[in-house]
């Protein structure tokens, strides 16, 4: 449970640096300062993990979604699906202990919290294509 959470956290941040350009460090150090809640019930050393190896590894992570897309450019896909499918394709190939299928599962969950019902197939399917090309 922790770790899902974490992960929700993590979108959330790439998101942020999505929307507003700010870097790794700034959204790290803004997110640790003003975050309200305990930062036991979170785990942060996962957060600054994936948040850096997604940031540091942009190019690699889009490049596997772009090969992974049908019919689909990157830049038609909203900023938070986009996001979601950074975020699952970054622990699929650079964080060694998260299985490809929970990095899908867990993708699928914050599509549903955070997207549409039809985004779910869109990123499950995008997810299930690069997991098979790793």
């Amino acid at each position: 449970m922790k770790r899902q959470k974490s992960r929700g956290k993590a979108m959330e941040l790439l998101f942020s640096m999505e929307i507003s350009k700010n870097s790794y460090e700034e959204t790290i150090e803004n997110f640790i300062e003003d975050y309200e809640m305990d930062l036991n019930t979170i785990d942060v050393e996962y957060i600054k993990n994936v948040v850096k190896v997604v940031t540091d590894n942009i190019e690699a992570i889009d490049e596997k979604i772009i090969q992974s897309l049908v019919n689909w450019k990157l830049d038609r896909v909203s900023k938070v699906n986009l996001t979601i499918l950074r975020l699952a394709v970054g622990e699929m190939m650079f964080v060694e202990d998260v299985p490809g299928s929970v990095a899908i599962n867990e993708a699928v969950e914050l599509t549903k919290k955070y997207s549409d019902e039809k985004s779910c197939s869109f990123v499950n399917g995008v997810l299930d294509k690069v997991l098979k090309s790793l």
